[in-house]
């Protein structure tokens, strides 16, 4: 049997009910194989797959909370520290019902690749609890943050781990989990990343995601002599990674006719109203529903995804599986020619094959999305040196970083024949720089 066959199966039965994990390693190992084939000897000998598929340290703790009636309410909390390789671990927190251990250990992996692309010191993890912040007061909102951060203030610090938002998890919620740790501390340091500008956070961190998710697309279309200027997407989700996708690909002269949420999406074939959707979602909290008001001759289509609206490009940027072979199989006979996923795993095994073998340019998340880490990292840099720079001075950092990923991923393609698939070279430009990390660094 194949190294890689051995290790996957491994791992289906070291990690039992876990299908979002096994998905994304074994997403990985088919990706890396060649790399594996052609130095199968000596990482045999290291067991070097089956300690880069094992977290170094899983945490998961109990979270006791008050609501405003003084009801007690009890979730679960989790931290998974996958690999420090190259850095502390670095990766969101993640309030979700959704949220399990399969979900946070398949984020955790997928993020140390991502990491490791950015050129930045830093490894991977991943938190977060089956908690919904969603219709819930600020004050019980940040009494389940004070509860949450009571325990995992004992596992980050800035040279250990520094999480940052995720989904249910923005500025509000970083800020109250910020103060939290403050308060159990004693200590002012950058722990979190997203903190809000003037306390400890960077300029451009709110838009790094989106802008890097579309700089890497105008850097893949700009080899074929193309631009997203004058193109039609579709975007899904309406949150930051979402919005900010549609602001720059508006600044650049493309036209965005959808969002969406968990209830449905809005199609406006004028393009998107990019301020009256900002102060939905940031400024009321709404529902992409609520977009009618501001925009009546838009349409609004409950329980579906956009998928089967005319584009040339599309970008799932709201969670992971949403985008599956029927709606893969809707975009290309509408014409789409390019996917770029802003969100962790947004496109499903079956789907991404199809795309791919239709002929669809597909930019995996773990390379497109790696521009809010990017800047995270950035803003790490910050808080250690206490000094801060321009939107301008991060902004163009971000884009040089989006582009020298597309390059890693564009060499690795070369390198081993797989030119066009950037899903391969993602993973194997993201492999090599964690496996040499680690050989270097012995068995630990």
């Amino acid at each position: 049997m194949a190294y890689v066959d051995e290790i996957m199966e491994s791992v289906l039965k070291r990690n039992p009910g876990e299908p979002e994990f096994h998905q994304a390693v074994r997403e990985i190992l088919d990706s890396i194989a060649p790399v594996i084939a052609k130095h199968e000897r000596d990482y045999r000998e290291e067991k070097l797959l089956e300690r880069i598929v094992e977290p170094e340290r899983s945490i998961s703790f109990r979270v006791c909370w008050t609501d405003d009636n003084g009801k007690v309410h009890v979730n679960r909390g989790y931290r998974t520290q996958f690999n420090s390789a190259l850095g502390p671990y670095k990766g969101g927190i993640r309030f979700h019902p959704s949220v399990n251990r399969s979900i946070i250990n398949f984020l955790g992996f997928e993020q140390i690749f991502k990491n490791a692309l950015t050129g930045q010191a830093i490894g991977g993890g991943k938190g977060g609890a089956d908690f919904n912040p969603r219709g819930k007061s600020d004050t019980e909102v940040m009494s389940f943050c004070q509860a949450f951060m009571s325990e995992l203030f004992n596992y980050i610090g800035p040279n250990e781990d520094v999480p940052a938002g995720d989904i249910g998890v923005g500025g509000r919620e970083i800020g109250y989990l910020y103060g939290a740790y403050k308060k159990f501390t004693h200590r002012w340091e950058g722990v979190l990343t997203g903190k809000g500008v003037g306390w400890g956070g960077s300029l451009a961190r709110t838009e790094a995601t989106g802008y890097g998710v579309v700089y890497i697309t105008e850097e893949m279309l700009s080899h074929k002599g193309q631009s997203v200027a004058g193109k039609t997407a579709v975007v899904s989700g309406s949150g930051n990674v979402a919005l900010y996708t549609i602001q720059k690909l508006q600044t650049l002269g493309a036209k965005v006719v959808t969002a969406s949420d968990s209830d449905g999406f809005i199609y406006d074939e004028e393009g998107i109203d990019f301020a009256a959707l900002r102060e939905i979602k940031e400024g009321k909290r709404g529902r992409v529903k609520d977009y009618l008001a501001y925009r009546p001759h838009a349409e609004y289509f409950e329980d579906e995804k956009p998928w089967g609206v005319p584009c040339d490009l599309a970008f799932p940027c709201a969670t992971q599986n949403e985008l599956s072979l029927e709606g893969a199989q809707k975009l290309v006979a509408n014409g789409c020619k390019s996917v770029t996923e802003g969100a962790n795993m947004p496109t499903t095994r079956e789907a991404t094959d199809y795309l791919l073998g239709a002929g669809l340019d597909f930019l995996p998340g773990k390379a497109a999305n790696a521009g809010g880490v990017a800047v995270s990292a950035i803003e790490m840099s910050q808080n250690a040196s206490r000094q801060y720079r321009s939107f301008e001075s991060v902004d163009n950092q971000l884009h040089d970083i989006m582009k020298g990923i597309f390059a890693q991923i564009q060499s690795a393609c070369e390198d081993y024949n797989t030119v066009g698939n950037y899903v391969s070279g993602a993973n194997i430009a993201g492999f090599r720089l964690v496996a040499k990390a680690m050989r270097a660094q012995g068995y630990v």
